[in-house]
């Protein structure tokens, strides 16, 4: 795959609100930017993020409803994006999410997302990720994703991580499958995408091989 790791940059002060979520973590052990090629570069999601992705998700919401959850009108606002990027950092600091964006210098066009992540007899994450429709079909994706592989192995020390698309995104499933996963199951009506309960396809890496 396309990448190479930069220095990160320092570029998180968190404000009062956040303050309490501690230092900034690249990633939970993501000490470097990760370049995907293109001048697209993956790094960790801060709160300063805000209203850059906020542009993001208006610019990119007709391409991303067919595939998302219903969003409220809030949730394209930069203030809707500090809740949503809060709660992501906290998620982070209790250790059970990685969020992270790729970026094309102050452009986010893209994220991903290790979530769920679960301890003890399981060692398992759910992988989640979107790019920027004018991003697409460049391998920026594929790259992105076997980078979060990486760090899921490498830096959490995960036995598997787990993903799931719809039935009909021959896309998502074609990143999955160049980047190792397998698919392992049916899914009925396993979550409610653009306001309809909908089947997905389950894909599944398992990294301790």
């Amino acid at each position: 795959m396309r990448y190479q790791c930069v220095p990160a940059s320092p570029r998180y002060s968190p404000p009062i609100h956040v303050a309490l979520l501690g230092p900034a973590r690249y990633g939970l052990g993501m000490t470097s930017d990760v370049r995907l090629g293109e001048g697209v570069v993956l790094r960790p999601l801060t709160i300063d993020d805000a209203a850059s992705l906020a542009d993001a998700y208006r610019d990119n919401r007709d391409h991303l409803a067919p595939w998302d959850p219903a969003r409220s009108e809030p949730f394209f606002t930069e203030t809707g994006q500090e809740h949503e990027i809060a709660r992501l950092l906290l998620d982070q600091d209790a250790g059970t999410a990685v969020p992270l964006v790729l970026s094309d210098e102050a452009r986010i066009v893209g994220r991903v997302n290790l979530s769920g992540i679960v301890r003890g007899a399981f060692e398992s994450a759910n992988l989640g990720y979107w790019i920027d429709a004018r991003y697409a079909g460049r391998g920026l994706m594929t790259a992105a994703v076997g980078v979060a592989a990486d760090i899921a192995r490498d830096k959490l020390q995960l036995h598997r991580i787990q993903a799931s698309t719809l039935l009909h995104n021959v896309a998502s499933q074609s990143v999955l499958r160049r980047c190792g996963f397998t698919e392992f199951g049916l899914a009925p009506e396993y979550l409610r995408i653009a306001g309809r309960w909908q089947d997905h396809r389950l894909f599944q890496r398992i990294l301790t091989r």
